[in-house]
């Protein structure tokens, strides 16, 4: 039954978080998962142009423009990064944002692939 319910949990989680990131409300707190990079994109050249650094703090995401700021919160943990979106994706579905690694490991266990997240714009320069 447990198991059940944290799968009810992550779905309605995950269901929030699309719909939220299409509606793209800029001042809302928007729900979804975060993965991280792999090791084999450091030093390649991210949408941006930026050379990407998986132990600088940087995000992708689909929509935000670059240089916006982004606070990203473990829903599991409840500690928070501030990212800044450098390139574009995760291009799956059920994930709002690919995180370096260093960002990641700042708020997660990198041994778990993706993880609950909360995600707001800080800063939109």
């Amino acid at each position: 039954m447990m198991k059940r319910g944290t799968l009810l949990i992550i779905m309605m989680i995950s269901t929030l978080g699309l719909f939220n990131f299409k509606t793209n409300t800029e001042d809302a707190k928007k729900t979804s998962f975060a993965s991280f990079y792999h090791d084999k994109f450091n030093g390649r050249k991210t949408a941006s142009g930026d050379i990407f650094s998986n132990s600088k703090l940087t995000a992708a995401n689909r929509t935000l423009p670059f240089g916006t700021m982004v606070k990203v919160t473990n829903l599991r943990t409840g500690k928070s990064v501030v990212v800044e979106i450098n390139d574009r994706g995760p291009f799956h579905s059920s994930r709002a944002l690919d995180l370096s690694k260093a960002a990641y490991k700042s708020i997660g266990d990198p041994a778990r692939g993706t993880m609950p997240v909360e995600y707001e714009i800080i800063d939109n320069d």
